[in-house]
């Protein structure tokens, strides 16, 4: 029998959204939805909802994992219900249109403020030294030079009429 640290990230990834049974070297059982198994150290991360009470998120280290069962199988509900757990709340989906326009709006405004912008694709790229991905609020610009960041993220929260918020 494979050893559970022995399996591919291929094979781990089958047990991601399912209810599992995992059981530990000290005959230790968990129960819970996988959330991701660690590439590298073979530890899981089991989520599970409570009636009336916050979800429980556990981490089972890889090296301790004798043992995992599958109980059911995951539906797209409980792996929207899982994901929205360690996503921040103002985060949005937004349709390919406002991407384009919040895009378009950031890139005019940066130009309007005499800031060099030139689009790749969906990434903006000011000056060649940083970058603004969507959904292109203050929280999506990357830049080594932490001077150059903090100017821009300032530009991108001061633009008129709409909403960039950086995450918590």
């Amino acid at each position: 029998m494979l050893q559970w640290s022995d399996r591919s990230p291929q094979q781990w990834r089958e047990f991601v959204n399912q209810e599992v049974c995992v059981t530990a070297r000290d005959q230790q059982r968990f129960e819970g939805r996988v959330f991701t198994v660690d590439p590298v150290s073979a530890s899981v991360v089991l989520v599970s909802f409570l009636e009336h009470e916050r979800p429980s998120v556990k981490v089972i280290l890889g090296h301790a994992v004798t043992d995992v069962q599958i109980l059911a199988s995951g539906t797209e509900e409980t792996e929207r219900r899982m994901k929205s757990l360690f996503l921040p709340d103002r985060t949005q989906v937004l349709s390919t249109e406002e991407l384009k326009s919040r895009r378009e709006n950031l890139r005019l405004w940066l130009e309007k403020n005499r800031v060099p912008v030139t689009e790749y694709g969906d990434v903006l790229r000011v000056a060649s030294v940083l970058t603004i991905s969507a959904p292109y609020g203050t929280g999506d610009c990357s830049c080594a030079n932490e001077i150059i960041l903090a100017r821009v993220q300032s530009l991108v929260e001061s633009i008129p009429g709409a909403e960039h918020t950086s995450p918590s």
